[in-house]
């Protein structure tokens, strides 16, 4: 095992891209670290550059202490588990986990027994004489991790290894290489586009945008308490809801004042209003009146039916666009009266359809308030 460490490191492409921006992060021994984000963020750059698969333009990678920026990819003593698996058709699952022992001029006896443990570790001694074609995508991709752990590395590099699998073997799979790490504690780092997938894998998760770390933390502690309202839109399922207004004060508190679309910051508004919770008041006064962002998570919008006479500054109102039945709860989609849109995870329950007019009432206790923009930092 080894302590991974990339200080300010970079990728620039010939064309003046820059995929990888001043890219710092601190590895520990035995760690499970996920790099997550949209397509083209640079966490696959990342990996490629860590594995010495692709050239850095700047920074520097230590591996166990020793700065690898120069050393050749075969010499870093790391084994990657790509998308695609790699593995070689015209070799039996055996053959393809002790080649690369082979090339290293192993004893046989050792690389038997190495490739022996890692089978029945994963549970795939009953599939060492088949070919690749002959095997199932979660076969092999238990063939390709394998081939991995007998090598023995300071470090595991994982390229999206599960794009590849239906749904349900994702999941499956996902738990089997939680239980792996779990039993042979080896640096991990770890590629996705699936935020639940990193949720649930990672020690602690990086989410990345445009070649940037926007936030490195443990997975509750960045679905709790996001960096910034990128963050907290790409982490959570359904997405965070966010509501455009500027916060007013009301009585002796101060409270949300959702826009409409088009109305300024200087424009009375004439939507309910959400009274911020009181233990957050006092450190939002200083915004009171600026342009802000309300962020909500859909199970903190509960679901009433609109009675006639509802107090114009209770809950929000809506109108229900869709609804979505998920077996025990339901995701309801609706218009706010500002035009702005928003999801509610609710429990099932019949009579919600499209067109009703409802109320959401708001746990406003784990509401968020994040300053306007794409990467508007959370308040």
């Amino acid at each position: 095992m080894a302590q991974v460490n990339l200080q300010g490191v970079q990728k620039t492409y010939p064309d003046g891209f820059q995929a990888v921006k001043g890219f710092t992060l601190s590895i520990a021994d035995g760690e499970f670290v996920v790099l997550v984000g949209p397509s083209g963020c640079g966490k696959s750059t990342t990996l490629r550059m860590v594995a010495g698969l692709e050239d850095i333009t700047g920074g520097v990678i230590q591996i166990d202490s020793r700065i690898v920026n120069d050393v050749a990819a075969k010499d870093r003593d790391i084994a990657m588990v790509f998308q695609n698996y790699a593995l070689y058709p015209h070799m039996s699952v055996y053959k393809n986990m002790a080649f690369a022992l082979s090339l290293r001029g192993m004893p046989r006896a050792e690389i038997d027994t190495r490739v022996r443990a890692a089978a029945k570790m994963l549970e795939i001694e009953h599939l060492l004489e088949r070919k690749p074609k002959a095997l199932s995508g979660g076969q092999k991709q238990r063939v390709a991790v394998g081939r991995a752990i007998v090598r023995e590395p300071k470090a595991f590099l994982f390229d999206e290894p599960l794009s590849n699998l239906d749904a349900r073997l994702r999941v499956t799979t996902r738990a089997e290489l939680k239980a792996l790490h779990q039993r042979l504690r080896t640096t991990t780092i770890y590629v996705t586009h699936d935020q639940e997938e990193a949720m649930t894998l990672g020690d602690r998760i990086v989410v990345m945008a445009k070649g940037i770390i926007q936030q490195a933390d443990t997975p509750m502690r960045v679905y709790r308490e996001p960096a910034n309202r990128f963050v907290a839109g790409f982490i959570g399922t359904p997405p965070m809801n966010f509501i455009d207004g500027k916060l007013v004060r009301e009585n002796a508190g101060v409270a949300f004042a959702p826009m409409k679309d088009g109305e300024t910051a200087d424009a009375p508004t004439t939507a309910g209003r959400l009274m911020m919770d009181q233990a957050r008041a006092e450190s939002l006064i200083a915004h009171v009146g600026s342009p802000l962002v309300l962020g909500l998570r859909p199970h903190t919008l509960h679901l009433d039916a609109a009675p006639a006479n509802a107090p114009a500054r209770a809950p929000l109102r809506a109108v229900v666009r869709t609804v979505e039945p998920l077996g025990d709860s339901m995701d309801v989609s609706a218009t706010l009266e500002t035009g702005q849109r928003v999801v509610a995870r609710v429990t099932a329950r019949e009579g919600v359809v499209p067109d009703e007019r409802i109320l959401f009432h708001v746990d406003m206790t784990q509401a968020h308030v994040f300053e306007p923009g794409e990467f508007g930092a959370r308040l």
